[in-house]
């Protein structure tokens, strides 16, 4: 009873309800049933307060049975409200709630000798013993993954509802491009849309269920905004287990008109490459084999379907590598097709779109290289601040040589502030480095300020590393209080 009575304002919500259910809230949810959809926030106030009584009149032993159906009822309702607040053991309140009103805890002393009591609640206690010790977490044995499950429409590269699948322990996921496209179905105007807008949870975009749920949603919120009975398409690039980036579903499939049933496969799920995954060490051998500088991301594709991209002008040197397969890359702007094959790549133009189109018969697998020139040189102005400071807390920097030879050192050229001359005294603009507020009327320097801001994260997590017991327990006590007392 207490761990349920805890349970509540946290992970049950009743910490941020207001943000959850605040009235009027255009948000898309996604229940279990359809048909379910949250109270007025008053009532939901109220139902929060009773299955917090609930939780603690379980814990006390007061008006016992009433208080387990006053826990079972809310807390079975709050979880078939909201798929994505599952965890895999979501259930097991509500399951040890309903097994605790059978059992009658709320007695205590010796029982009489030769009393008899009901025997339903022990088989119960050994069935879901027995059920937790057959499905350890992370392991499914062969004979039940060989039972045919009604619910296919669940499956995805992972099968079950999610937060029910002893798969999620052993998936990990990447998501690399999330794009919402609609389409006016009476103007045929085309657009985009922010992923995630109208949600509160991020767990939609590997969920079919979710994903019908979620442009249905869209399709109903979009009429208010002038779009006219809307088309919706989704294209979600996504990476299980260090696997190459690829789709989930066809982005060519309007989700909005698009057939789903909990009882059938989804028709317009995209199949996982499990042929690539040997793939996977050669992956990591080629980003092993890159410097610190130069990110790389893999990429493969169906035939028949492309990818549009744009090269940010922050990313130098972009380019494109073919590893398997055939594609042909448009270049928008450029009006210019050029085809490439296995081993064979290419310089991409900073600044533009282009489109890389699978003309393989097989899906095509290619990878793109990159540096991002602009973080590049933020990192080294940051470490130059950096030396300055350490060069003039020790003495050896402000009205003394700053050079490190017998000259000083060039200013850089992304930055001139960073090395002031040879016997000047730093800037006003640089001030703020050594802890002195800046000068009046003086202007804050972006580098300065980005610097400011790293250093004083960088103290936070020393502090937090090196804190004591009392210090983190302290600091955990009072994370809970305010939340209980919000």
């Amino acid at each position: 009873g207490l761990l349920m009575a805890l349970d509540v304002p946290q992970e049950r919500g009743l910490g941020h309800l207001d943000q959850r259910f605040l009235d009027g809230l255009e948000v898309c949810r996604f229940p279990l049933l359809p048909f379910l959809r949250p109270l007025p926030l008053d009532w939901m106030y109220l139902l929060y307060t009773v299955m917090f009584l609930g939780a603690l009149g379980i814990m006390a032993g007061c008006c016992y049975r009433l208080s387990c159906v006053a826990f079972l009822g809310p807390y079975w309702y709050l979880l078939l409200l909201d798929k994505t607040s599952w965890n895999n053991h979501s259930y097991l309140y509500g399951l040890l709630a309903f097994q605790l009103a059978l059992l009658g805890a709320d007695r205590y002393g010796w029982a009489p000798r030769g009393a008899t009591g009901v025997e339903l609640p022990y088989p119960l206690l050994r069935g879901h013993h027995g059920v937790g010790t057959l499905l350890s977490p992370g392991v499914s044995p062969p004979h039940v993954s060989c039972v045919p499950i009604p619910t296919q429409g669940y499956n995805n590269w992972t099968n079950g509802l999610y937060g029910y699948s002893w798969d999620m322990m052993v998936h990990s996921r990447f998501h690399q491009h999330v794009k919402i496209t609609y389409r006016d179905g009476l103007t045929g105007e085309v657009g985009y849309l922010k992923p995630g807008v109208f949600t509160q949870s991020r767990r939609w975009k590997d969920h079919a269920d979710m994903l019908k749920q979620y442009s249905t949603c869209l399709s109903h919120l979009l009429p208010r905004y002038n779009i006219s009975q809307p088309q919706i398409y989704f294209d979600v690039w996504v990476s299980i287990n260090d696997r190459f980036q690829q789709r989930l579903v066809d982005p060519r499939v309007d989700l909005v008109r698009a057939p789903w049933s909990p009882w059938s496969p989804t028709p317009w799920l995209l199949p996982l490459l499990l042929e690539l995954s040997p793939w996977r060490e050669r992956l990591q051998e080629l980003e092993s084999q890159l410097d610190g500088h130069t990110d790389a991301v893999f990429i493969a594709d169906f035939p028949g379907l492309h990818l549009e991209n744009f090269v940010s002008e922050d990313l130098g040197n972009t380019s494109l590598r073919v590893l398997r397969g055939e594609v042909l890359v448009e270049l928008v702007e450029q009006h210019q097709n050029r085809s490439l094959r296995e081993g064979e790549g290419m310089q991409l133009p900073a600044g533009q779109y282009h489109k890389v189109h699978t003309v393989s018969l097989e899906p095509s697998c290619y990878m793109y290289l990159y540096v991002n020139t602009t973080a590049l040189a933020l990192e080294k102005n940051l470490t130059r601040l950096q030396e300055l400071r350490e060069r003039v807390r020790n003495g050896t920097g402000e009205h003394r040589r700053w050079g490190i030879s017998g000259r000083p050192p060039p200013p850089s050229p992304a930055h001139p502030l960073l090395i002031p001359a040879e016997t000047e005294p730093l800037p006003p603009e640089l001030r703020p480095i050594l802890g002195e507020p800046p000068p009046v009327g003086t202007t804050a320097d972006p580098v300065v300020t980005a610097f400011l801001r790293r250093q004083r994260r960088l103290e936070e997590q020393n502090q937090r590393r090196e804190a004591s017991l009392a210090q983190r327990l302290h600091r955990f006590l009072r994370k809970k209080f305010y939340l209980f007392r919000r």
